[in-house]
């Protein structure tokens, strides 16, 4: 039997996520968005109103500002909610995120290092988490963004009860 038959290799393999994030992670990604877009296009309107001389320049401005902030506000979210999915079993976390590029990523349980929950301020505001798995790999944690907190909260206790029974040393 060859290595690509065998149990081991079979059960932990990249393949989509079955899971979907919480639909109010669109106005989470929504309002960060907002606060990237918002203010310079406020700032060079006010700009422009007051400082005559350099209007024409302020409001040239203000289009590109608009015409790439606009759509990044716009279709960012509703992307990326079509784009993450995340799922634990016994043998690994999955994960599927990103917008412009995008991501698989498979945990195996013996690899996993630590799980961590974050809640900022805007996602207190939406009911909801981010979820960190970290690993000995070189390509950095895992994140599953845009939980309902109650199911990261959940997540993290299975993924720390799964991690601490499983064998291996996490390197």
């Amino acid at each position: 039997m060859s290595t690509a038959d065998s149990p081991a290799s079979s059960a932990v393999r990249l393949r989509p996520p079955r899971h979907r994030i919480e639909r109010r992670a669109i106005g989470w990604w929504s309002a960060q968005a907002a606060t990237l877009v918002l203010p310079p296009l406020i700032a060079l309107a006010v700009l422009a109103a007051l400082i005559a001389p350099a209007r024409p320049w302020l409001l040239l401005g203000l289009a590109a500002v608009a015409v790439l902030g606009v759509p990044y506000l716009v279709v960012m979210p509703q992307w990326r909610y079509r784009v993450h999915r995340w799922e634990n079993t016994d043998d690994a976390v999955y994960t599927a995120a990103g917008w412009l590029r995008q991501e698989w990523r498979v945990a195996p349980m013996s690899r996993i290092q630590t799980v961590d929950t974050v809640r900022g301020p805007l996602q207190r505001m939406f009911g909801l988490s981010s979820v960190t798995v970290t690993t000995a790999s070189a390509a950095g944690p895992l994140r599953i963004d845009g939980l309902d907190h109650r199911v990261a909260a959940e997540l993290v206790d299975v993924l720390t009860a799964t991690t601490q029974a499983a064998r291996g040393d996490a390197t």
